[in-house]
């Protein structure tokens, strides 16, 4: 199916609408083919979904007998929650939901009775799990081993993988890393958007998955690329996106895929040629539909926290927050103070660390930030 808009702010839908990432597309299937366990790191919105679906579409395409699954574990709270989604990611989805299917799954599966429906909607089979809390882990292991017992080649790709580290129950890292490492059909992508969380969990001596994986961190699309991907679809339309212009939203958005994204996505439903007038437009519209929910968001947050998060704003990139000037500039109140706000701000992802400095994490929130001071 064609797109309205081929300029997406979610989803995956085909390369053709897939900006670049070549390189990291060879990478992570050439680490996969040869049994490799792949990291990804990169801040939330850069286009590490996309990437994971576009590399499983390459994989798909070479080999349509590979098993590919997807699950974003971020809503999950408990080691219970993770297994409950493991298990309607994958039970049935290697084979088709026939008695033999359901008899071999149930010789391998004892804690839990999967039960298979159909989808009243699609009509696809899918299935309900229901896991005793105090069998956790032996179910855990037991869908590992009917995974193993399968034969097939499995990618199974986790995202935002460092919840893990915020369950109540203690040793789930170690316990995942003391299975996934001795099932040789199947390989993991892990990724993750909290660049010091993922960082200690796959680069410290002191965890479970120091130097498991590849580890492949995820930065802005080339300009140029980029560039000539977003033009040609303009042309198409018989308007024409200027380098200036696209240069212009690139450099506002610090190369954030999604929020390019998000302008690019306006400007395609105009009508007029794309200029500054247009961008700002755009901006416009979306820090208006979003100021509801700034609004109710600031207010959850110390005056102290609020306080900074702006200055931050203001700044656009803090390289020392704890320095003098920036804190008699902005009136903050002392050093300890600031670390105290900074790091419940970095916590709840408002404000991120970034090689440069500090940043506000989501760029629209920023521009709304200085535009209320």
């Amino acid at each position: 199916m064609k797109l309205n808009n081929p300029f997406l702010i979610a989803g995956y839908h085909s390369p053709e609408y897939f900006c670049d990432r070549e390189a990291e597309t060879v990478s992570m299937i050439n680490a996969l083919h040869n049994g490799r366990n792949v990291t990804l790191i990169s801040p939330r919105r850069m286009g590490k979904t996309g990437l994971i679906h576009h590399v499983f579409h390459q994989l798909k395409q070479q080999d349509p007998d590979i098993a590919l699954f997807y699950m974003d574990i971020f809503s999950t709270q408990t080691l219970g929650e993770f297994v409950h989604l493991l298990a309607a990611t994958v039970l049935g989805k290697l084979e088709s939901a026939s008695k033999r299917t359901m008899s071999r799954i149930g010789r391998f599966i004892k804690s839990f009775r999967p039960v298979f429906t159909i989808d009243e909607f699609t009509g696809a089979p899918k299935i309900t799990v229901d896991i005793n809390p105090a069998n956790e882990e032996t179910s855990l292991i037991e869908i590992f081993q009917y995974l193993q017992s399968t034969g097939k080649r499995c990618y199974i790709a986790i995202d935002e993988f460092q919840q893990i580290a915020e369950y109540h129950e203690k040793g789930v890292e170690a316990l995942l890393r003391s299975h996934i490492q001795f099932m040789s059909n199947v390989n993991f992508i892990f990724s993750g958007s909290k660049k010091h969380v993922m960082q200690e969990m796959f680069m410290s001596a002191k965890r479970p998955f120091y130097q498991s994986t590849q580890i492949l961190p995820i930065d802005k699309i080339d300009r140029e690329k980029y560039f000539l991907f977003a033009a040609k679809f303009f042309i198409a339309q018989r308007r024409k996106l200027s380098a200036d212009i696209f240069s212009y939203i690139y450099d506002k958005f610090n190369g954030h895929t999604w929020y390019i994204q998000s302008i690019l996505n306006r400007l395609y439903s105009y009508s007029e040629k794309p200029d500054r007038i247009s961008v700002n437009h755009a901006i416009s519209e979306i820090l208006a539909e979003y100021a509801y929910v700034y609004e109710n968001l600031l207010s959850a947050y110390t005056a102290n926290q609020t306080r900074l998060l702006k200055a931050v704003a203001k700044e656009n990139c803090v390289k020392e927050i704890n320095a003098g000037d920036f804190i008699a500039r902005h009136k903050l109140k002392a050093a300890s103070s600031v670390n105290m706000s900074l790091k419940k701000l970095i916590d709840k992802e408002l404000i991120y660390k970034t090689n440069q400095g500090y940043i506000v994490y989501d760029q629209f929130m920023n521009i709304w930030l200085r535009q209320q001071a």
